[in-house]
């Protein structure tokens, strides 16, 4: 496991380098963004929660990442983004709910996510060069949920996602280069009993390898 690990240091450090040595010949104005996240091991979400009567809404939610960045400028912006999750780790999120007797509505999310990275930038420039590989045993992402006697409305949703990325511009030019490798194994898994129920119900439950969303506003 080491040498592995030595291997991607020295690798996103040589990255660095070259971004800076880039960066350097061109302006310094605007927000200039390297980021390297390495994850090698497991991360783990376990949530057992009982409600039994609340006046108002009740809010369930786990989650488990093994690399997330949000990333929000108001200026000319340059991004390179490297996430990895190595084949030794395994990102689980697990939540057992008991709710009744509830005067508003109830919401259950769990959500599991190997990369993820959100990019919000302006005016003229956003340029974006992302890299995300996640190579864990599962995200896996497990609901266990009974529900009842419930005055409002009844959500229950689970999701689990190998590698995200999200990006919206307002700027005239908006280069991207997105590159994405799932080699995992995603689960989502929704157990949900409701009953006596006043408004709607929902139960929803997705697994997605690679998932980009790109908005780039109209600039007229």
């Amino acid at each position: 496991m080491n040498r592995p690990a030595r291997t991607l240091i020295a690798s996103l450090a040589l990255t660095s380098l070259s971004l800076s040595c880039a960066f350097a010949g061109g302006s310094s104005s605007g927000s200039q963004v390297l980021n390297g996240q390495i994850t090698l091991s497991t991360q783990w979400s376990n949530l057992d929660t009982t409600v039994k009567g609340a006046g108002g809404d009740v809010g369930v939610q786990g989650q488990a990442a093994g690399n997330l960045i949000d990333i929000t400028t108001m200026n000319d912006t340059m991004v390179r983004n490297n996430q990895l999750v190595g084949p030794g780790a395994t990102i689980g999120s697990d939540v057992t709910a008991k709710v009744g007797n509830v005067g508003g509505s109830v919401g259950i999310q769990n959500q599991t996510v190997c990369n993820g990275a959100s990019v919000s930038a302006d005016p003229t420039v956003t340029a974006i060069t992302s890299s995300q590989e996640c190579r864990a045993n599962d995200p896996s992402s497990q609901i266990t949920a009974k529900v009842g006697n419930v005055a409002g409305d009844v959500g229950i949703a689970g999701v689990s996602i190998g590698n995200s990325l999200e990006a919206d511009s307002n700027a005239p030019n908006m280069p991207i280069h997105n590159s994405q490798i799932n080699a995992a194994t995603g689960t989502s898994t929704v157990n949900a009993t409701v009953h006596n129920v006043s408004g709607a119900v929902g139960v929803s439950s997705s697994a997605v390898g690679n998932t980009a969303q790109i908005i780039h506003y109209s600039t007229n």
